[in-house]
């Protein structure tokens, strides 16, 4: 996977092509596709290619409950190049992109969908657009995001850490807190393989961490988004990797620019090019980011 490239042209076909589209029909799926299911899933790969050389993984999982389920969809029909386009602008030509949903464990048939790591227009909309949005979520204030972190911890294999030892990134985006553990019983019947013990969210982090630069979008525009509890949450967990989202028109610029200044950009650099209103709030977002992680190039080594 991520043998293509990126098309700013495709890209304006395909936006053309959903202008008079309802979500329901650009988002077609009304269970899992069975591409997406991660049941029986060794591995997916992120791996070099004549094309990308130097591929860098990126997971983008999207919460596709009911609170946040429009994201997807403006992410697919109008940020997708802004999220590409920035980071090839800013020193990331080789990114290859996974698109996965999140929902709440307790409460959906589909709390976990994984794509592939892509590069190419065609692809990453592909994938995008696969997910099923399954608009439901347990009323708890808490969604599954662990699930991602097991996924990347122990389902990837990408090349960027293997033969560079360059971590690659993991996002998860919501307004709602993360379940503190993952039931056994659960794990098995959704991977399709036994787990003898219930797994703490804060240990598939850690494992997480291990390959990946992990953050946390929260969206404090909902009324849970904006519970200090909630966030007070997510800040002791993940810290600084905490980013909060006052604008979820943003996601895809914050992404791309997170990625960017992790890499060694500079955040003025990065958002100069974004509307004045969008590159005040990337640059709040982000303030945490600049300011306190710095990572090599080469290394991917992060010190906070």
């Amino acid at each position: 996977m991520g043998n293509s490239r990126w098309s700013n042209d495709a890209y304006k076909h395909l936006r053309a092509s959903y202008s008079n589209k309802s979500t329901a029909q650009v988002f077609t799926s009304r269970s899992i596709d069975k591409d997406m299911s991660p049941r029986g899933v060794q591995f997916r790969e992120s791996r070099d290619s004549d094309a990308h050389p130097e591929s860098l993984a990126i997971g983008v999982f999207l919460d596709e409950t009911g609170s946040m389920g429009s994201i997807p969809d403006i992410l697919v029909r109008h940020k997708l190049g802004e999220l590409m386009n920035t980071l090839i602008a800013h020193g990331v030509p080789d990114a290859q992109v996974l698109f996965g949903g999140i929902g709440d464990h307790y409460a959906d048939h589909s709390p976990l969908q994984v794509g592939q790591f892509e590069s190419g227009t065609d692809e990453l909309n592909q994938w995008l657009t696969k997910i099923f949005l399954e608009g439901g979520g347990g009323g708890q204030s808490m969604e599954s995001y662990a699930l991602a972190w097991l996924f990347f911890a122990r389902h990837t294999s990408i090349d960027c850490f293997e033969k560079r030892n360059q971590k690659g990134f993991l996002f998860t985006i919501g307004d709602e807190g993360v379940h503190k553990a993952l039931e056994r019983d659960f794990l098995t019947d959704l991977l399709g393989y036994p787990f003898y013990e219930d797994i703490p969210a804060e240990q598939l982090l850690a494992e997480a961490q291990r390959m990946y630069h992990v953050f946390h979008l929260h969206v404090t525009e909902t009324s849970t988004g904006s519970s200090r509890g909630i966030t007070d949450g997510w800040r002791k967990l993940l810290q600084e990797r905490l980013i909060l989202v006052e604008d979820y028109n943003n996601i895809a610029e914050i992404i791309a620019s997170t990625v960017a200044v992790v890499m060694g950009a500079d955040l003025k650099e990065v958002v100069a090019a974004f509307d004045t209103t969008t590159a005040k709030q990337v640059s709040n977002a982000l303030v945490q980011i600049s300011n306190g992680v710095i990572t090599g190039k080469q290394s991917g080594i992060v010190s906070l």
